[in-house]
């Protein structure tokens, strides 16, 4: 672009936007194989208006959107230098949802807005995005890039993602299919994922602990706060395979405490036991070090749970064994029990799972 450009004078680089649309479609490319394997093929492709995706042959089809974003987690990453984490848990917030509800994600795109355009910034954070596609095994068919200068700060950035997943319509996961007596089955988180962020920055603050880390012991403490998110797409499809599952939460925004209760229905309560599971070292020191009571604590952050599975009783050793074959550290943490705190409560207050 000529140097007298008024658009660039203003801001706006559009030859660095073009050079991440083109980075965009290589990442896309490697994903790919997602769409082959579900039967799906893709129509129009990025640098169309749209991309367009043939649906699955299935016998009686529901499409399942969610969308999402990485919160201020963001702001730790970029002062960290690991943007590409970014991309990953972008595609997790959104692709766990699906699973929630039955669904194998389909195909996946994002929003990227900045202050200024950094084509190797954008880059790296793509490669993320294609990353946490390859593990849900999903495309990423598209996308935008938007460079916003008075918006944003020159070196500040913020992300969302769009997801659409498919399921056969008698294969939908719902609350109704829960009763009491069903177990429900914890998978471990990576760490805090992406929320309670807002919180954990003004720990780290108070406790003058340095992002980027000074030191080993910084560093395997924001390591352990910035791992991307778990993307559990794979494992309950395999736990699907061998398990009739009846119900599923993501653990985000909320905790156990009030994600859990979403997975069930009225009439019914979710109780845990908090011994049950190990809680990662990082949640202890977010606790000291904030001075933050118990309750919150399962309402703000996931405590090393990322995401639970409802089971019937019998099927509960199976699941574990399924899910610990498939790579992911699970046990039964709780069970449902009569009592009003599911989806269907009264009340926002009944809408917590109980602790033993």
């Amino acid at each position: 672009m000529p140097p007298s450009s008024r658009y660039l004078q203003a801001g706006v680089n559009l030859a660095a936007g073009g050079a991440v649309a083109r980075r965009a479609a290589d990442f896309a490319a490697q994903t790919r194989p997602a769409l082959q394997k579900q039967n799906a093929k893709l129509l129009a492709d990025i640098g169309g208006f749209a991309a367009a995706v043939q649906i699955p042959k299935l016998q009686n089809p529901v499409l399942l959107a969610a969308t999402d974003g990485v919160g201020t987690k963001i702001q730790l990453l970029l002062q960290a230098g690991k943007i590409r984490g970014a991309g990953i848990d972008l595609v997790a917030m959104c692709v766990n949802d699906l699973a929630c509800h039955g669904a194998r994600p389909l195909f996946f795109l994002d929003y990227y807005a900045c202050g200024k355009l950094n084509p190797a910034a954008a880059a790296e954070f793509l490669d993320g995005v294609a990353d946490g596609c390859r593990q849900a095994e999903c495309a990423l068919v598209g996308g935008e890039t938007a460079e916003m200068p008075g918006v944003y700060p020159p070196d500040g950035m913020d992300a969302a993602g769009f997801a659409v997943g498919i399921c056969e319509r008698e294969q939908l996961l719902s609350p109704g299919n829960v009763s009491a007596g069903c177990k429900i089955v914890g998978v471990a988180s990576s760490g805090p994922h992406s929320n309670g962020f807002s919180l954990i920055r003004k720990i780290l603050a108070d406790a003058k602990v340095c992002v980027p880390p000074q030191n080993k012991t910084e560093s395997a403490l924001v390591e352990s706060i910035l791992a991307p998110t778990r993307i559990y797409v794979r494992a309950l499809a395999a736990l699907r395979g061998r398990v009739p599952v009846l119900s599923a939460a993501h653990i985000t925004g909320g905790g156990l405490t009030e994600n859990l209760p979403r997975a069930i229905p009225a009439g019914l309560r979710a109780e845990l036991f908090p011994d049950s599971w190990p809680r990662p070292e990082v949640f202890n020191f977010l606790q000291k070090a904030g001075k933050v009571d118990e309750d919150e604590m399962r309402r703000v952050f996931n405590c090393g749970i990322g995401f639970a599975v409802i089971v019937a009783e019998k099927e509960a050793e199976t699941a574990v064994a399924v899910l610990r074959d498939n790579g992911e550290r699970a046990q039964v943490i709780g069970e449902i029990r009569e009592g009003d705190s599911g989806a269907g409560g009264d009340s926002g207050d009944a809408l917590r799972a109980d602790f033993q």
